[in-house]
């Protein structure tokens, strides 16, 4: 315990190294702010109403819309951005179709993360987990892809068998609520900057560029795009405002105590007493699992802190395996309790608000055997891979 000083802290916190926490919150914070621009310009809301329209008076249509168009917008974007857009739209629906909006509901808290896993930018445990490996953007999607898509398989069949009465029962055609672009100039201005962002993080590796330098990069340029138009027609970029005011600020202390006490932790040698637990055998499965578990023991971000101190004392050949397992756990182990994710506690307060009870209990009954039935697939596929 010696060791553990002021000094040490400030040393880890911002050294040179793959578990940096100012670079891992650089980028993620820097990527969520792309898809918020999207978000404040009505682009996602623009889907949401066009996606209840096509759907018609048949309920499994629309369920199959929103779980495709769902899970597209979050291997791109942010799946808290997805999530707190989509909740509202499909509350105002199922009240004027005279459906039960908790199918949809669940379908699209389930779809975003599930399909979070995709890519290395879809959740900030992703990042730092990942980067903690020295895996890069591409390198991630290499293993991760077919393990996303056993995922996404799973769940949607699980999604069908539990709702399976609610979709067959038909619905009134409503004129679903407004939903605009409210700068077509802006959007197209925003949509570059992610597609430029999302290239260059998949080349950066190559290029000798560090993933948070790209993202930071793009954000800059972004605003300054955004501040030349606002000064070409002679307006406030409020926008730029709002952004700002959305971003997940309260990341910042959570990722950086979260650090410290990993930092504790390893001086007490805790991690090296749960790796020896979890041991070497059937190690996919294992870390998977047990990560799953332990987001709704103490949250998916404090978990992969814990987990990537935990893998660091692996040999070379269980690594990997461990690594990638532990992203899977951090991304389904939002289905089991409220307390598995950020995104969850923020979901529950949307619906209680919306007059919608979603409790602790319900969780468990919607979430718990798709988001085990995933995470099982996902760490069979992951085990064949690696």
């Amino acid at each position: 315990m010696e060791n553990f000083t002021l000094n040490f802290i400030i040393e880890n916190i911002f050294a040179d190294s793959a578990v940096n926490p100012i670079k891992i919150l650089v980028l993620f914070i820097s990527m969520t702010i792309l898809s918020v621009f999207l978000d404040e310009i009505g682009f996602f809301r623009f889907l949401a109403n066009v996606t209840l329209k096509k759907a018609g008076t048949s309920q499994k249509k629309l369920f199959f819309l929103l779980y495709v168009t769902v899970s597209i917008l979050t291997v791109f974007t942010s799946n808290d951005i997805i999530v707190l857009t989509f909740t509202p739209f499909i509350c105002y629906f199922a009240v004027n179709a005279k459906i039960n909006p908790i199918p949809y509901l669940v379908t699209v808290f389930i779809a975003a993360n599930t399909w979070s896993m995709a890519l290395i930018i879809g959740n900030p445990t992703n990042i730092y987990l990942a980067t903690s490996g020295g895996v890069d953007f591409v390198g991630y999607v290499k293993i991760m892809l077919l393990p996303t898509v056993a995922a996404g398989g799973i769940s949607l069949a699980g999604l069908l068998l539990m709702f399976k009465k609610d979709l067959s029962l038909p619905m009134e055609r409503v004129q679903s609520k407004a939903g605009h672009i409210t700068d077509p100039v802006l959007l197209i201005i925003g949509i570059l900057h992610l597609a430029a962002a999302t290239v260059m993080l998949a080349v950066s590796s190559y290029v000798g560029i560090e993933m948070w330098i790209v993202a930071l990069v793009a954000v800059v340029s972004l605003f300054v795009c955004n501040l030349f138009v606002a000064l070409f027609r002679r307006r406030i970029p409020r926008e730029l405002g709002r952004c700002l005011k959305r971003a997940p600020w309260t990341l910042v202390p959570f990722l950086l105590g979260m650090f410290i006490l990993i930092l504790f932790l390893q001086c007490l040698g805790v991690p090296a007493f749960i790796s020896r637990i979890l041991g070497t055998k059937l190690i996919c499965f294992r870390y998977g699992i047990s990560s799953l578990i332990a987001c709704n023991l103490m949250n998916n971000i404090p978990m992969s802190v814990l987990f990537s101190s935990v893998i660091d004392g692996l040999g070379e050949a269980e690594k990997m395996p461990a690594l990638f397992a532990t992203i899977t756990g951090s991304n389904l182990g939002a289905f089991l309790t409220p307390f598995g994710a950020l995104a969850g506690l923020m979901w529950q307060k949307i619906l209680k608000g919306q007059g919608i009870k979603f409790g602790y209990m319900d969780f468990v009954k919607y979430g718990g055997l798709v988001g085990f039935a995933a995470a099982l697939v996902s760490c069979l596929v992951l085990s064949l891979i690696l």
